[in-house]
């Protein structure tokens, strides 16, 4: 008989802090939240779109550096600690580099900055606001710096 039944694969990142990012339908969910944070400050701001691209890379700046990369552990208790050294960023797919996902991560910082960047003119000082904010995410991203601590900041007791 014909196989009718498609055998499912256990997901390779059993790390329940991160597991939610290999969903399908996440990077879409995840764009389109900016893209609505985007009318949302142009909405309630009323200010021009390039201020509002800049905004929203700002505040997309803040979040993700702040969850990604500085905040370390898991919320979970199963983990028993394992993960307790190592930020968001390291444990996505186990550590592995250059994976979809972590392109992908790299990927939307820089859509941003350049969107972000085209919209205000390249004028001062929103072209420093952005560039700033783009270094320091696709920096922290860089597969060299996979548990680097730079001098000693954030770096365990």
């Amino acid at each position: 008989m014909a196989k009718l039944y498609v055998k499912a694969v256990p997901p390779a990142d059993l790390n329940r802090n991160t597991e939610w990012f290999t969903y399908p339908g996440v990077w879409t969910t995840y764009i389109l939240i900016l893209f609505f944070s985007w009318i949302l400050v142009l909405s309630v701001f009323g200010c021009s779109p390039g201020i509002a691209w800049t905004i929203v890379n700002l505040a997309h700046f803040a979040v993700t550096y702040h969850f990604f990369h500085w905040k370390k552990g898991t919320p979970f208790a199963e983990d028993q600690g394992i993960y307790n050294r190592l930020t968001w960023w390291e444990q996505v797919d186990n550590g592995k580099q250059l994976t979809r996902n972590r392109k992908f991560l790299t990927v939307v910082p820089l859509v941003l900055y350049l969107i972000a960047s085209h919209t205000t003119d390249y004028q001062n000082p929103m072209l420093l606001f952005n560039t700033v904010a783009v270094i320091v995410l696709v920096v922290a991203k860089f597969p060299h710096m996979h548990k680097v601590r730079i001098f000693g900041i954030n770096a365990d007791k």
